[in-house]
């Protein structure tokens, strides 16, 4: 097997031969998954910390989604930069810093005594999980070249990618319960300690990083300041309202620096974001069908925690635990369906039928009342809802970073954990505003009198959940029809979008 993977891998030169052969491939993976289930699990594991800490820190109602905000806008907006520093400097040496400063974030955050503080720490958290993510992808990409075991090794990877954020519910809720609050952050020092250590024994850099080559600092600011720029102004119309003068200059100047960062990518010697990358149709797709089905998705975790725990009662550990069974299901479709045939059938035919499983789901959750049983009909749904999102990462993850460049596989894997931040970012901004006002519209029709108000209340407020996953729904549908119209790659047996990349580009 070594040596068929070594001769399907290797060019002439033989350069790519020891790290296609790596005995300890598999372990370099564990070392891998590690560090990205931790950066993916921290922009949830915090949710259910969050009435504890905002009582324990004096926060006030407005100032609370910093803790989840302060840490998406971080990582959403700096993941590209992120990336291009990781084929600058190299992978590994980019993922053990990431690893360092991320745990010393955490202990940071664990052990804040203000508001402020916290926030601090989870943007800084945010900054160095946008170092990690982009160079543990690209080692990934460069590890595993054989075409079997790199759908092996995505299947993995992929079910992380997905099932971490409902993982960190469950985590979050464990921890909140029986320690504190503070171990929801604390948590990642001892991950990160194991992860470092496996980095530096098992993980190996291939040759050729192009690292003489300039940092784009003027597109890291283009590219990082219209990212945070949007996400922002989506976060801001949660409290402010969608017509707010800050909301729209801020979503104005946003797209305009978006604008300048492409203009100028065009004309950069040394481009942050490479457009080859953007233009290729099947990458292009992926990346907009990661954000839409990011979207639908967070924006549910933040509606179901809320509707567990404030409507039907559910204790923390219990409403964690509630999201198990998607987070099974997600691990089930990824590694046990997605892997097995995307060497069989085009990644498409698993990608749309993954949105359309994922919006039924959606579906069927648009039906809960004040009474649902969670059995019979919430279960049911996460189960739909998760095999959709194991179908459709896994050959997201494969097809948007095969037969890229190694120079060029830090930037690709970064704009990969672009659209999902950023997705996740507007996903719960965007949805929870829809809730917001259609609560509000509910309340306004509903209640006569003062006295009328806590009766309507639960109702209303479900109410306004459901008609944001309605949308929900409708956003998962427009996944599916992106990923049908713009992923059209074979299978990886046919000519393969899990090939490994050539040496070739690299001179260029």
């Amino acid at each position: 097997m070594s040596d068929a993977v070594s001769d399907a891998s290797s060019p002439a030169t033989g350069t790519t031969s020891p790290e296609a052969v790596d005995p300890h491939r598999w372990w370099g993976l564990v070392v891998i998954a590690l560090a990205q289930l931790m950066v993916v699990l921290d922009a949830t594991i915090v949710n259910i910390a969050l009435p504890s800490a905002q009582r324990d820190l004096g926060m006030s109602d407005g100032n609370r989604q910093w803790v989840i905000t302060a840490y998406t806008l971080a990582f959403g907006g700096l993941l590209l930069l992120g990336g291009r520093v990781a084929d600058l400097m190299g992978r590994k040496r980019t993922f053990v810093i990431g690893l360092i400063g991320f745990a010393a974030a955490s202990a940071l955050g664990g052990a804040a005594v203000s508001s402020g503080m916290l926030f601090g720490a989870r943007a800084l958290q945010g900054v160095f999980a946008a170092l990690l993510a982009p160079s543990a992808l690209s080692l990934l990409t460069t590890t595993f070249t054989d075409p079997r075991e790199r759908g092996k090794a995505f299947g993995i990877y992929g079910a992380l990618a997905g099932s971490g954020s409902a993982i960190g519910f469950i985590v979050g809720g464990l921890l909140t319960e029986y320690l504190d609050w503070r171990w929801c952050l604390y948590v990642n020092v001892p991950i990160a300690v194991i992860a470092v250590f496996g980095a530096l024994t098992l993980l190996h850099d291939r040759p050729g990083h192009g690292g003489r080559a300039n940092l784009d600092v003027p597109g890291a600011v283009l590219g990082c300041g219209g990212l945070v720029a949007v996400v922002y102004g989506f976060s801001e119309a949660e409290s402010r309202g969608w017509t707010d003068a800050l909301v729209l200059a801020l979503f104005a100047v946003g797209v305009v620096l978006l604008v300048a960062f492409v203009w100028w990518q065009n004309r950069a010697r040394v481009p942050l974001l490479p457009l080859r990358i953007v233009r290729d149709r099947n990458r292009a797709g992926c990346f907009l069908t990661m954000g839409l089905a990011i979207i639908g998705m967070f924006g549910l975790f933040l509606f179901l925690t809320y509707y567990l725990q404030g409507i039907l009662g559910y204790s923390p550990v219990k409403s964690g635990l509630a999201f198990l069974p998607l987070t099974v299901a997600i691990i089930i479709g990824s590694t046990q369906i997605s892997a097995r045939l995307l060497q069989r059938v085009a990644p498409r035919w698993l990608m749309v039928p993954g949105m359309v499983l994922a919006a039924g789901g959606m579906l069927i959750l648009t039906q809960i009342t004040v009474r649902s049983d969670y059995t019979t009909q919430i279960m049911p749904a996460l189960i739909l809802l998760g095999l959709g999102m194991g179908l459709t990462f896994m050959p997201v993850f494969a097809t948007a970073t095969a037969g890229v460049a190694p120079k060029d596989s830090g930037a690709t894997s970064a704009t990969v954990n672009t659209a999902q931040q950023v997705g996740g970012s507007i996903g719960t901004a965007l949805l929870n505003t829809i809730a917001t006002t259609s609560t509000a519209t509910y309340v306004a029709a509903h209640v006569r009198s003062p006295a009328d108000r806590a009766a309507v209340l639960p109702a209303a407020t479900v109410h306004g959940y459901t008609v944001a996953i309605w949308w929900a729904f409708g956003v998962m549908l427009l996944a599916g029809l992106v990923a049908g119209l713009m992923v059209t790659a074979k299978a990886a047996g046919h000519g393969t979008p899990a090939a490994p990349a050539q040496p070739a580009p690299e001179a260029a």
